[in-house]
């Protein structure tokens, strides 16, 4: 079928996968370094928990069948390596059918990771990685040229992705409406990066700008990803423009990096060698039938699935990065719906003394990416996702979404559980425990161009509230009982 061809995007396929393959492999790591604390066999919220309490059919995974921290480190050092291979081309020296069981292997080892990961996985990207994950397998490989449909599908992809984001920004917060945004997000967003001080500070009639520019490439822009080239990809090179302005002004996982491999997708050859000389296309085989039946499948597959991310962007109660099946398969997605006006942070302290009193000195704990010490510049991290400091940031918001693991994280605290830890920056009780932690809640804000300069600081805060008021490992002994950290401490007869 000549259709079923589009051999003009054959470096689009290139450069989309690799990048998806790069991404996979910074999930798969992120992974492997964090699991134990976090969902491991003694984590806060331990897989072997959730998967008694929950079936397999309403969150498939390979941990349903099995389930040890081994296992899990299996299978995350084995996505890492596959997803390696994949970036450095391991696809395109295989058959079509192998090429496209490595994509199908990425995306069912990550899908079982996700589907037990709970709150800690609870992102829209993690649901964007997969979706694109899984089309990417029915891009074929260098054997093939890049089928019409699936690069179609794509573009469906990434318009849900955009427009998505700029429909719930106008229905969920006025100051989207007004062009104010912008003045508190870069303060208030969930992970400054080291620009963000000076996004900040931008003139206010910047942040207009900013907040209408990012209207009208969210609103506007997708619609044009579905007209004749050189228009696609002329709007294409306007969402990765914006993307990278994202990037270099806080740090959103891998969200940005997905987004920009799926405008790049959108980009046909011709319209790249105007602007950069292209080597020459691969000699490209006959699709087998095999492969266009799939492909066929696949596309009548997202039509059916279309349906509800596609009622949900023209409804007035639009939900923000939700999925509608369990395999999060054709999603409904988007961001900041509301901006906070103030940052409030939790700030965790811990004190050797075993007598509290009015002199007791309390040491602050450092975590790798949110603000907690105010000299202390903010940091680069995406696209790397330090999960337990993206949570931080939303039970500063509120304490109902640190319900579940933030007391499981302060009982680990008091045993200098090795495995928290290494999710810190600084542990202030290197040698012994403390006796007792706690958490205040902090305002902060971003210091002046002054203060930056005469004391160093970039952030400045005034306590608010007691987050957690102080507590022993007695008081949280049961959440430890089994902890190689400590010996067993007897529970008390009900939990705080």
């Amino acid at each position: 079928m000549e259709w079923f061809a589009a051999p003009e995007y054959w470096l689009a396929r290139a450069v989309f996968q690799r990048l998806i393959a790069a991404l996979y492999l910074i999930g798969f790591l992120t992974a492997a370094n964090q699991f134990r604390a976090l969902i491991g066999e003694h984590g806060m919220l331990p897989v072997p928990r959730f998967v008694a309490q929950v079936p397999m059919r309403a969150s498939p995974s390979l941990f349903h069948l099995h389930y040890s921290d081994r296992t899990f480190a299996a299978v995350s050092w084995a996505g890492t390596a596959l997803a390696a291979a994949v970036l450095a081309g391991a696809g395109d020296h295989v058959p079509l059918g192998v090429a496209m069981a490595f994509w199908a292997v990425l995306w069912v080892l990550y899908l079982s990771i996700v589907n037990v990961g709970q709150t800690w996985y609870a992102f829209g990207w993690e649901s964007l990685l997969l979706e694109a994950g899984f089309l990417a397998a029915f891009l074929g490989n260098e054997r093939v040229a890049p089928p019409v449909l699936v690069m179609w599908l794509l573009r469906w992809l990434l318009f849900r992705v955009e427009f998505g984001a700029g429909l719930i920004k106008l229905r969920g917060d006025s100051c989207w409406r007004d062009l104010t945004c912008l003045r508190y997000h870069h303060e208030t967003q969930p992970m400054p990066g080291p620009l963000s001080w000076f996004f900040h500070h931008l003139p206010s009639p910047l942040h207009r700008v900013e907040a209408a520019a990012n209207h009208f490439v969210q609103l506007v822009v997708p619609v044009a990803l579905f007209l004749p080239q050189p228009v696609a990809s002329v709007a294409a090179a306007l969402v990765v423009t914006t993307q990278l302005w994202l990037i270099t002004s806080g740090n959103f996982a891998w969200l940005n990096w997905l987004t920009i491999a799926l405008a790049l997708s959108v980009v046909d050859a011709p319209s790249a060698s105007a602007l950069f000389p292209l080597p020459d296309p691969p000699a490209f085989h006959a699709e087998p039938l095999w492969f266009e039946v799939l492909v066929l499948a696949l596309t009548v597959l997202v039509v059916v699935l279309s349906y509800w991310p596609a009622r949900n962007l023209v409804s007035r109660r639009q939900l923000m990065n939700r999925s509608f099946n369990r395999l999060h398969l054709v999603n409904a997605y988007g961001a900041f719906g509301s901006v906070n006006r103030l940052r409030l942070e939790v700030v965790v302290e811990g004190t050797a003394e075993p007598v509290l009193g009015a002199g007791t000195v309390w040491q602050e704990y450092g975590f790798k990416g949110k603000p907690t010490e105010p000299r202390r510049m903010p940091r680069q991290v995406a696209p790397y996702h330090l999960r337990l400091d993206w949570l931080m940031w939303f039970a500063g918001i509120s304490p109902v979404y640190a319900r579940s693991w933030f007391a499981p994280f302060m009982a680990r605290l008091l045993v200098n559980d090795p495995v928290t830890l290494k999710l810190l920056h600084r542990n202030p009780f290197p040698d012994e425990p403390p006796a007792h932690v706690r958490a205040l809640l902090y305002h902060y804000r971003f210091t002046t161009w002054r203060a930056l300069r005469t004391t160093g600081a970039w952030w400045e805060r005034r306590l608010v509230r007691e987050f957690l008021p102080p507590v022993t490992l007695r008081d949280l002994a049961y959440l430890v009982a089994h902890h190689p950290a400590r010996p067993p401490v007897k529970p008390p007869g009900k939990p705080p």
